[in-house]
C-alpha cells in the first residue's frame, strides 16, 4: 500500500496497544515504524542491483513476518533501555512495535504486487489482490483516527476515535475479500462453459476502488481480459483474448532473471518482440496494453534466436489520466454481451510456475 495508508495503520494500531497516556508517543511512534519495511529499496539502490532484482527483492526479507518479529524485539529491547515509556509498560509496548511492523506486510499482502511474508521460505510471494494500492475507502477511516489520537491524546474520546478507525478500515477488507470471491465465482462460471475452470487466473481491482474488477485468465497462445463491475453487471462476463509470444518465452525458461520474473509473478507475463527484442509485461499491475512493470530481456541474433541480454526496463503507453476516467465510465456501464473467444481447453493450458 501506500506510504500514508501504512504510516496512519501503524500509527493507529501501535496507539490502540498502550496505555492511553502514551497514545499520541505511540501514534508517532508506530508511523515511523510502520513505514520502516519499505525502506528496503535504499540498499539495492546503493548496491546497483539491476531492475529485476530490485523489483523482485522489494516486500522480501523486510516484509518477512519471522524477520520483523525478530526486528521488532530488538528494537523493544533498545526503546526499553533508553525510553522511559517503554520502561514504564514494557509488553503493551512491545506488542505495540510488533503490530505497527507486522501490520505493514500483511496489508502489502492485499495487493497485487506480492508480499513474501515467510522470506527466505521459496514458495511465490502473497498476493490476495483485493484492493488497490491507493484505496481511500480504506485509508480515510484510519487518517481520522490518526490525527485524532494526536489532537486528543490521553482522553476517553480518542479511545472512541481508535476503535472507530480500525473497525473500518478492516470491515473495509473484508468487504474486499467478500466482492473479490463474488467475481471470482462470475468469472469461474463463464470459464467453466469453455473448459477454462482450471486455467492460471487472477482478479484484482481497478484502480481507487472495490467495484470494478480486471480478471486475466492465461491460455497456451496468451491471455483473456475480462472486467466485472458489481455495481451494474448483469449479464455473463465476457472476456478478450490477447496474443503472447509463449514459444519464446519457453526458450527463455533457463534465464536467472526471466526465472526470477516468472517466480515473482506467479507466471502471470506477456511476451512480446519489440524492435527485435523480446519485452515481457508484468500482467498483474495495468491493464492492456498499459502496464507498469515491462523488462527487455532478450534480442534476436542473426539466426533469428532469441539471446538473454542484462534486464533493463521498458517505457510503454502510460496514461493514467485516461485509465482513471476509463474506470469512471466502466463502473457505471455495461458494455454489450461479447461472443467467447474460441481458444484451446484448459487442458492445454500450462500451469503457473
Amino acid at each position: 500500500m501506500d506510504s500514508l495508508t501504512q504510516i496512519v495503520l501503524g500509527g493507529t494500531i501501535a496507539a490502540a496497544a498502550v496505555p492511553a497516556a502514551h497514545r499520541r508517543r505511540a501514534a508517532v511512534a508506530g508511523a515511523i515504524l510502520g513505514t520502516l519495511p519499505d525502506l528496503d529499496g535504499i540498499p539495492l539502490v546503493m548496491m546497483g542491483a539491476d531492475v529485476v532484482t530490485s523489483v523482485t527483492w522489494h516486500r522480501g526479507p523486510s516484509h518477512s513476518l519471522p524477520v520483523l518479529l525478530l526486528a521488532g524485539w530488538l528494537i523493544w529491547l533498545a526503546l526499553r533501555r533508553w525510553w522511559s515509556p517503554v520502561r514504564e509498560a514494557p509488553r503493551p509496548w512491545l506488542i505495540a512495535i510488533w503490530l505497527a511492523l507486522l501490520t505493514h506486510p500483511l496489508l502489502d499482502a492485499f495487493t497485487v504486487y506480492g508480499t513474501q511474508l515467510l522470506w527466505p521460505l521459496p514458495p511465490s510471494p502473497v498476493m490476495w489482490s483485493s484492493v488497490f494500492i491507493i484505496d481511500l475507502g480504506y485509508t480515510l477511516p484510519l487518517l481520522v483516527s490518526f490525527i485524532a489520537i494526536l489532537g486528543l491524546g490521553a482522553r476517553r474520546a480518542g479511545r472512541g476515535f481508535l476503535i472507530a478507525g480500525l473497525a473500518l478500515s478492516t470491515a473495509y477488507l473484508g468487504w474486499s475479500l467478500a466482492a473479490k470471491a463474488w467475481v471470482d465465482r462470475d468469472a469461474r462460471q463463464v470459464l467453466a462453459a469453455h473448459g477454462l475452470q482450471d486455467a492460471p487466473r487472477f482478479s484484482v481491482p481497478m484502480p481507487l476502488n472495490t467495484l470494478l474488477w480486471r480478471v486475466v485468465v492465461m491460455t497456451p497462445d496468451g491471455f483473456l481480459e475480462g472486467y466485472r463491475s458489481l455495481a451494474v453487471d448483469q449479464q455473463p462476463m465476457s472476456f478478450r483474448h490477447y496474443p503472447s509470444d509463449t514459444a519464446a518465452l519457453k526458450t527463455l525458461a533457463d534465464n536467472a532473471p526471466v526465472q526470477r520474473l516468472l517466480w515473482f509473478t506467479s507466471g502471470f507475463m506477456k511476451a512480446t518482440a519489440r524492435d527485435g527484442a523480446l519485452v515481457l509485461s508484468d500482467l498483474r499491475m495495468g491493464a492492456e496494453p498499459d502496464y507498469t512493470f515491462r523488462y527487455r530481456v532478450a534480442t534476436r541474433n542473426t539466426a533469428g534466436a532469441w539471446t538473454p541480454v542484462p534486464p533493463t526496463a521498458v517505457e510503454g503507453p502510460r496514461n493514467a489520466k485516461k485509465q482513471l476516467a476509463d474506470t469512471w465510465q466502466r463502473l457505471w456501464n455495461e458494455p454489450p454481451p461479447q461472443a467467447f473467444p474460441d481458444i484451446r481447453p484448459a487442458a492445454a493450458t500450462p500451469r503457473s510456475p
